[in-house]
Order: C-alpha cells, then structure tokens, then sequence
C-alpha cells in the first residue's frame, strides 16, 4: 500500500506540473527562475520534473518490481532534498514552488514533503529486498496487500493519506477558514468600522481581503516583485487598498542583485470575500519608491494567465 500511497502523491504533484495552467506561478520566486536565467525556462525546467514525477508514480502503481519503483522512489525524494539543500544555502527567501499558492520561503514543511517520498521509497525499496520479514500491507504489491489483508492495508492507507494531506495539502484554509466564519456568525466581525466615518460595516475583515487577493490572477502576475507581508491597508469610496514592498530588477539583462525598491499596492471591493459570487475587479500598480513613477513589472515574462476583469 505505500508504493500505492507514494504513487499517488507522486502523480498528484507531476500533473499539477505538467499539465497545470498555474505552473509558471509554482516556478516564479523560486532558485530555478533565478538561475536558468528567467520565468520561461524554469517553467519548462519544473514541467519536465513534473513528468518525471509522473513516470515514477505509474511505475509504483502499475509495476509489481518493489526493487525498480521503490529505488525510483527514494532517488526521487533525495533529488527533492538536494534541491531543497542547495536553494536554501544559496537564495534562502526563494519557495519551494511545491505548488502554486505555497509562495513561503523553503521551510521545514518542503524538507517534510522531500523526506515523505524518500521514506515511502525506501519502505517500498525494502519490501522487494525482503518481502517475507515485512506486513503484508507494506511489502509486495498493494493489490496482493488489499487482497491478502483488506482491513489492514485500508487502515495504512487512510493514516498515509491524512499524512500526506497535512503535508501536501492545504489544511490551514481547510480548517481555518470554517472556524473563522462560524466565529464571526456568533460573535460579529471585530475588524469592522462601524457605521461612522471610522469604517463601513458591511466591509470584510483585513484578513480575508488579504486571503482573497493571494488567490487571486493579479497577485500571481506580481508575486515574483513582492519581497514583504502587508505594509499597510486603508478603505476609500468602498476600495480596500494593501500596500506591500518589493524590489524590481531594473538592471539591462535582468543580473541578479540589481533591483530598486518599489511599492506595490492592490485595491479591490472592501466588501469583497472568498464567499462573493464573481471573482472581484483586482487592480494593482507598482510604484518606484525612489522617483514615484509607475513601474511594469511584467515586460518580458510569461504571464500566469489572463487577468480575467482584474487590472494590471
């Protein structure tokens, strides 16, 4: 069942690379981007992990050689390491580019994610090495495992898949999110203004604009600029404004290290949340903080993908 489990992860992950619109956001910010020379090439660099990934995954779930696929496995979850290694010691605020909405620097989570894989590979690894010492759930095929033992290989199965959903998934929205609603339902919105000229009650807390506008286009096309958390934020007419920071590589063949200072600001519908029926007009501009003039941030790059309403 691990080399079902391992196969599963693995080709989650390949295809979101592969296949996934949202690919050349996964490779902005990261050492590939930084080191290729540019956001086209790390994208085609992380696709053709990505089918790697793939090829390793249908391996695990299809071939009945513990030998081959778990090998395959481990090296493949000690490649991940290394790379992890070597983008930490060399550009420590790059991401992982694990996935798209995962833009934190590499962290003890990513390192998590690597050593799933190279565990998963290495178990499988020694099933093939010694099947007979080893429950059937963990050794040998995961068809002869559900068939041989069902209740036990369901079990290993479900603990593997909340495991890797804690690490590759997404549980803080998933959890958080709930609680914040129910919370606010019972008790108010502590972050509204009131009726007065301090605020407008009907506006959404900070957090959730902040929230919303990280899952939004227009924050991906600008992400690889923004070197900071929320600056700043103030409501105007019925417009939520967030300011961040960031530096702009201004140099003449984009060298690294040759970047100026710039704000960057984003405003939307205060009233704007992750439970409006539409996705809200998101516009943003970037800022020179040195000579205020307006800055084009995406002069070529490949872009995430079409604004769709929101303004560059």
């Amino acid at each position: 069942m691990i080399a079902l489990l391992v196969g599963g992860v693995l080709g989650w992950s390949g295809s979101t690379k592969l296949f996934g619109r949202n690919t050349p956001v996964q490779a902005s910010g990261t050492v590939l981007e930084r080191k290729l020379g540019g956001l086209p090439r790390a994208t085609a660099a992380l696709r053709a992990v990505g089918a790697a990934e793939l090829l390793v995954a249908l391996a695990l779930v299809a071939l009945p050689v513990p030998l081959v696929t778990g090998a395959l496995a481990a090296l493949a979850g000690a490649g991940f390491a290394a790379y992890l290694g070597y983008a930490r010691a060399t550009a420590p605020d790059s991401s992982c580019g694990c996935t798209a909405r995962d833009k934190a620097p590499i962290g003890v989570r990513a390192f998590a994610r690597a050593g799933f894989v190279l565990a998963g590979g290495a178990v499988v690894l020694a099933g093939g090495l010694a099947a007979d010492g080893l429950p059937a759930p963990a050794g040998g095929p995961w068809w002869e495992a559900l068939r041989d033992r069902p209740g036990a290989a369901l079990g290993l199965l479900a603990a593997g898949t909340a495991l890797a959903w804690l690490l590759f998934g997404d549980p803080d929205r998933a959890v958080r999110l709930p609680l914040r609603r129910l919370r606010l339902r019972l008790f108010g919105n502590p972050l509204h203004g009131g009726a007065g000229p301090g605020g407008d009650p009907e506006a959404v807390p900070v957090e959730g604009s902040v929230e919303l506008l990280e899952r939004s286009l227009a924050w991906q096309t600008v992400t690889h600029v923004v070197r900071s958390g929320l600056r700043e934020h103030w409501d105007d007419e019925g417009w939520r404004f967030l300011r961040y920071t960031g530096l702009h590589d201004s140099g003449p063949d984009g060298a690294e290290g040759a970047g100026r200072p710039v704000s960057v600001v984003f405003a939307m519908d205060a009233k704007a949340g992750l439970d409006s029926p539409r996705p809200p007009v998101i516009r943003v501009g970037v800022v020179d903080e040195e000579t205020g003039e307006r800055v084009d941030v995406t002069a070529g790059r490949e872009r995430p993908g079409a604004l769709l309403g929101e303004g560059v």
